[in-house]
């Protein structure tokens, strides 16, 4: 029996034994499994992990995480690199952006951060005045589109003052509108505002206003004459003096760029009426008669003659006796030298015709006469010569 006791006892203490070795070896093996692992830092997609692996290659340790690489990636170093201890590995998942330029379309891949690397990526360069929506700060994400249109030079003149400007507007509408330009309701626009607009080209906003003006105006009175046969023929006698009317005149009044371009009558009121001034005109022949002594009838005389009329200079157009040169332009009047011809004879002048010797001149003295014109052109053409008189009374 004790026998039997011993025997029992050493078995149990050979299994346990065994059980114990078994649990060491393992333990042992999973310490050296453990302990072969290489630590490496990873950074995937911005996230950092520190992590013990027995890959070879970075491109087994991204399988054993389950990374799906595409060749548009970014991973550094290279997917053949060998796994070493503290290695440190970065991996950027490429997104695809549509990027769309001024109205021409592409699809890129890109690893980049933000909108404003994936246009540095692609070259594109911007200035302060190029349109980027969204803005060029904003997070990639994928399947993102860019928009990208690129500012251009042009001339814009409101009511007259011109400045150069950058624009990204596609039409003159679009770029009044960014331009913050508000438009009246008479205003105009070059080119109209559906065009569009062509670089270094010209907008033209004409400032146009409509006023109203009223202003009072003057209306000159008329000279009205009369026949009147009790005075002499060539006087005149003013029987009402004249007075000047005034009228209200309203006007529309365009103004463009501050300067007026047009006026328009709307409508007139007579304020004051005029009064005419009215002169009463002698048709009485003149009586001609001689201040000293009398020609005798048919006598001729050859004297040398000139020629005037009622404007020359000096002229009041009057002659010496009160006839009116200027009121009867077809007269047929001679100055002289009363001592020669006395004022008031009628006569009879060859190249001229009848005429009254009814007025004087200073250079007029001896055998000289002064035949009287209606025009300077007349008394040009007369000229100075000699001509023969014949006194008719």
């Amino acid at each position: 029996m004790k026998s039997l006791f011993f025997r029992s006892w050493s078995a149990r203490n050979l299994t346990i034994a065994f059980a114990s070795f078994v649990v060491l070896l393992t333990t042992l093996g999973i310490l050296f499994y453990e302990g072969s692992k290489k630590t490496v830092a990873i950074t995937l997609n911005g996230e950092q992990k520190v992590i013990k692996t027995h890959a070879d290659t970075i491109k087994e340790l991204l399988d054993e995480l389950d990374v799906s690489m595409r060749s548009q990636d970014y991973l550094y170093p290279k997917a053949s690199t060998k796994v070493n201890e503290n290695l440190h590995i970065v991996w950027l998942q490429a997104k695809q952006v549509t990027i769309v330029k001024n109205n021409e379309k592409k699809t890129i891949w890109t690893t980049a951060k933000t909108v404003a690397e994936a246009l540095k990526e692609q070259h594109i360069a911007l200035n302060e005045h190029d349109k980027v929506s969204p803005g060029p700060q904003t997070a990639i994400k994928n399947k993102m589109k860019i928009g990208v249109t690129e500012a251009y030079h042009l001339t814009f003149i409101d009511g007259g003052k011109e400045q150069a400007v950058w624009s990204t507007s596609t039409t003159v509408a679009d770029f009044l509108t960014q331009q913050g330009t508000k438009l009246n309701d008479f205003d105009r626009v070059e080119p109209p505002l559906t065009e569009t607009i062509a670089e270094n080209g010209v907008v033209n906003v004409i400032r146009v206003e409509k006023v109203t003006d009223v202003v009072e105006e003057p209306v000159e009175f008329a000279v009205v004459t009369k026949r009147d046969d009790s005075l002499e023929k060539g006087k005149e006698q003013t029987i009402s003096q004249g007075k000047k009317g005034l009228v209200s005149k309203q006007y529309e009044v365009l103004i463009e760029n501050g300067k007026e371009v047009s006026r328009k009558l709307i409508s007139e009121q007579m304020v004051t009426a005029k009064q005419d001034r009215v002169v009463a005109v002698g048709t009485k022949d003149l009586a001609l008669q001689v201040s000293r002594g009398e020609a005798p009838a048919g006598k001729e005389l050859y004297v040398t003659s000139t020629a005037y009329t009622a404007y020359c200079n000096g002229c009041s157009g009057r002659t010496a006796t009160g006839f009116n040169l200027r009121s009867n332009p077809d007269a047929k009047i001679i100055a002289v030298d009363p001592n020669i011809i006395p004022l008031g004879t009628k006569v009879y002048v060859e190249g001229y015709g009848y005429a009254v010797a009814a007025d004087t001149g200073g250079a007029i003295k001896g055998y000289i006469i002064d035949v009287f014109m209606p025009s300077k052109a007349d008394a040009y053409r007369w000229g100075r010569k000699k001509v023969k008189i014949t006194i008719m009374q």
